[in-house]
């Protein structure tokens, strides 16, 4: 075979038509078309994506979750004008492709609705902004850290280091709490019993003192010491004071409790445990009734 020779079969292989989509023929070369474009736009959305993170985002000090969402904004934008540009570069009107998108919807519709849910919920996500790459939260009974926000799922990692993937649409239907939305200061609620025996001004000191003592209790706002009730065996308080690092609200609280029971042993304070009094009575004598049988003998 000559060159010349080779160069036609490759050109008609080329321009060989494998469909028709809305009268216009899709060949072998148009696909190559459609694929360097898309992947032209692809490359594209990465290279402004890397600069906007590395070198303006970062240079201005943007909080991380707004990077992020920008980024996959820009990044999700460019692909799909990539797609548009790349149907009409080939010569495929996108008003035929709606007639098919169209019957797809259906059966979207019918087959793919948790998909399609997903997907709407990572848009909201995304805009809104209820949640942010960063922050804690707790969904449920899973506490973690937002990895990734996905178009279908989200990726929390849990505090015992464990990834966990979340539908989106969790966090659209179901109660989210977010630890770091917004004022990421959080209070701590401390509950604490002590003995009636106890002097309630050394008790109201020695809580005081170990909020005063811990470098991650804020000094504004102030701790507090509240008395809430009187239980069955004990006077009931609360020690509210402020964190900065919501993250750490479990190591916190660890430390709290642990230096309030070094604290109430220095000074002689006792944490009582439930108890009941079990008080025993004399037995009472009862009356003894006698009775006659049939015999006449008195019977009790």
């Amino acid at each position: 075979m000559t060159p010349a020779e080779f160069f036609e079969v490759l050109r008609a292989t080329f321009k060989f038509t494998l469909f028709t989509v809305n009268q216009t023929p899709v060949t072998i070369a148009s696909l190559f078309l459609f694929l360097g474009v898309f992947l032209g736009f692809i490359l594209l959305a990465n290279g402004l994506t890397r600069i906007l993170m590395r070198r303006l985002l970062a240079r201005f000090h943007v909080e991380e979750g707004i990077q992020y969402n920008l980024e996959r904004i820009v990044r999700y934008s460019l692909g799909i004008i990539g797609a548009i540009v790349a149907f009409q570069f080939i010569g495929i009107d996108l008003s035929g492709l709606a007639v098919i998108f169209g019957l797809l919807s259906v059966g979207v519709g019918f087959g793919l609705q948790n998909v399609v849910s997903n997907f709407v919920a990572g848009l909201i996500l995304l805009f809104e902004r209820p949640i942010s790459v960063g922050d804690r939260i707790t969904v449920g009974e899973t506490e973690g850290d937002v990895l990734d926000i996905n178009m279908r799922s989200t990726t929390i990692r849990s505090v015992d280091n464990i990834a966990i993937i979340v539908p989106n649409s969790e966090f659209i239907a179901n109660q989210v709490t977010n630890w770091s939305y917004g004022d990421k200061k959080v209070r701590l609620n401390v509950e604490v019993g002590v003995s009636y025996s106890s002097d309630l001004d050394t008790v109201l000191r020695s809580i005081r003192e170990v909020a005063d003592e811990n470098d991650s209790v804020l000094a504004e706002p102030e701790p507090q010491v509240h008395f809430m009730s009187f239980g069955d065996s004990s006077w009931n308080l609360v020690l509210r004071c402020w964190i900065s690092d919501p993250k750490a609200h479990r190591k916190i609280r660890s430390e709290i409790n642990c230096a309030l029971v070094r604290n109430f042993r220095k000074n002689g304070i006792e944490i009582p445990f439930p108890q009941r009094d079990l008080h025993l009575r004399s037995a009472v004598s009862l009356p003894v009734r006698q009775t006659q049988n049939d015999q006449g003998v008195e019977t009790s």
